[in-house]
């Protein structure tokens, strides 16, 4: 029997097995709850699907033929398998014991997102989190297809099937090496005065690549990019290290030396990060305590 053939048989399975089980056909279907009229026309179906006959019947009674012993072996075997399933779905929604599945940009791994769940299973301790970290093409994929429930990204998408609240915004400043002609500049800079600078940026597919590109843009020249990257701390460092300059969030440790990060004047280079879910794709309780909580939260 092909796979369409097996799947069709499945519905059955636990039916048959009650049967084996009990080896009476009455007592298994009050056991399982439905007539005995209709248990005894499924066993006849499947054994017609099957074209073997799965029980030897003795007056009331019914014992396994040898197909049937082997069916049992692996029904039984089937059937564990998927209560083992159901039993970890139910678990992994529990809202006090569940699993949420949380993708969130590179750039908040440093501070804000540890410090988010932090104080998160400081309340809510049982609930357990797989996480994704990385540019935000990818945080889109992942919650396309199911390995994550929420993201937290910037730009919010606009897509149809796709459903955003910002929940705060971040601040962007150019960072400088200390030996830099602008690095003195304690009361900001205008971005386009350091349009003849090479710049140290992130790699397309990053949302931060677009965002500063378009600032640029803005600033009235386009980035003449020397390095990309991937890491926030890897691009400061490139900076320190006089390779270039950057637009980058501010450091949330003491700052990294031989860097200066300046505020800038115009534009304004401040980003919106928001949360990000499929839209009409049903909350678990656990997934919905976290939305919650980051809606109450600021980044």
């Amino acid at each position: 029997m092909d796979e369409i053939g097996a799947l069709a048989i499945a519905p059955r399975l636990s039916q048959f097995v009650a049967v084996a089980r009990a080896e009476h056909m009455t007592h298994a279907a009050e056991e399982i709850g439905v007539p005995q009229s209709t248990l005894s026309r499924s066993i006849a179906r499947l054994e017609a699907d099957l074209g073997v006959g799965l029980f030897v019947r003795t007056g009331r009674t019914v014992r396994l033929t040898r197909e049937g012993r082997t069916l049992l072996r692996h029904a039984e075997r089937a059937l564990g398998e998927l209560a083992a399933a159901v039993r970890e779905i139910r678990g992994d929604a529990d809202e006090l014991r569940g699993r949420v599945g949380l993708a969130f940009l590179s750039t908040l791994g440093a501070a804000a997102v540890p410090r988010l769940l932090r104080d998160f299973r400081a309340f809510h301790p049982g609930i357990r989190f797989d996480l994704v970290q990385g540019p935000h093409a990818l945080l889109l994929d992942r919650l396309r297809a199911g390995d994550a429930d929420l993201a937290l990204t910037s730009p919010l998408p606009d897509e149809p099937g796709l459903e955003t609240e910002p929940l705060g915004e971040e601040e962007l400043r150019l960072a400088v090496p200390a030996d830099h002609p602008l690095a003195a500049r304690t009361g900001g800079v205008a971005l386009a005065e350091a349009a003849r600078d090479p710049f140290v940026g992130f790699l397309p597919g990053f949302g931060m690549r677009g965002t500063v590109d378009a600032w640029c843009r803005e600033a009235g020249f386009v980035p003449r990019v020397a390095f990309e990257g991937g890491d926030v701390e890897t691009l400061r460092g490139l900076v320190g290290a006089g390779l270039g300059v950057a637009l980058l969030p501010m450091a949330a440790h003491p700052a990294t030396p031989g860097v200066v990060e300046l505020p800038i004047t115009e534009p304004r280079t401040t980003r919106t990060i928001g949360l990000v879910r499929v839209r009409d794709r049903p909350l678990t309780p656990p997934v919905g305590v976290l939305q919650d909580f980051l809606r109450s939260r600021p980044l």
